[in-house]
């Protein structure tokens, strides 16, 4: 099977699967763009390489501005729109947070971390037909969690039993896409998605971590894009370009 049609046939089992979990206090809503947002990531997984690809990123769960917006990962309003040319109805999830209303691809905020990595792609391949040739952007988890305030409520912070079931069932998708993708390189987008690389990848994949693009570190907002482009060549994922 294609790596397209493998992707998307382990992204429809994901979304059932964690439909079926259940979180407790302090998160008072879960969003599934998987569900709400599916024409657009399956648009998405369409941009993969048929045959595979060479890089995968990724990453740990969606923004609350990025891929709960766009259902894709790391993705920007911006980015997505105008540069991956993705073009979507957005529906939204059965209970809205008042704070984080879905607005898809009518959303005027930014989010950081997917301006950033996907500015960087841009930069550096500037069609998104050459960026897939060879790489691909995923992430761990599809949910969003938010507490009562609004406030994003990242997956290493559920209970430990909360936390095991989610992990098992999105170690299962992420084993689906490894074999369907087939990486030379699995990259993880900060210390939480190298740890589900290394848990979860054979032997076969050599693994990396870049510098989290996320506002919240003070390094990723010193050059972060130089920075990450330099772990990136030092680790021999890419050429240097001089």
């Amino acid at each position: 099977m294609p790596a397209i049609q493998s992707a998307i046939t382990a992204a429809r089992k994901l979304s059932k699967a964690v439909d079926k979990l259940q979180f407790s206090p302090p998160v008072t809503h879960v969003y599934n763009p998987l569900t709400y947002a599916w024409t657009a990531h399956e648009q998405y997984l369409q941009k993969m390489n048929p045959a595979g690809t060479r890089v995968l990123f990724l990453g740990m769960n969606p923004g609350p501005w990025g891929m709960a917006q766009t259902g894709v990962p790391f993705g920007q309003v911006e980015a997505v729109r105008d540069w991956l040319a993705i073009d979507a109805t957005i529906g939204s999830p059965s209970q809205q947070h008042p704070k984080r209303i879905i607005e898809g691809l009518a959303c005027t905020r930014s989010e950081v971390s997917g301006e950033r990595l996907w500015g960087l792609f841009r930069k550096r391949f500037k069609s998104p037909a050459k960026f897939f040739q060879r790489h691909f952007v995923a992430n761990y988890c599809p949910l969003v969690f938010m507490e009562a305030s609004g406030k994003n409520h990242t997956p290493d912070k559920l209970s430990a039993d909360e936390r095991q079931s989610l992990d098992s069932i999105c170690d299962t998708h992420l084993r689906a896409l490894l074999a369907a993708t087939q990486p030379t390189w699995a990259v993880g987008v900060g210390v939480y998605a190298e740890k589900c690389l290394q848990r979860v990848a054979n032997d076969s994949t050599k693994i990396t971590r870049i510098l989290h693009p996320s506002p919240a570190s003070p390094a990723a907002n010193r050059g972060w894009a130089e920075a990450v482009t330099k772990q990136l060549v030092a680790a021999g994922v890419w050429r240097s370009r001089r």
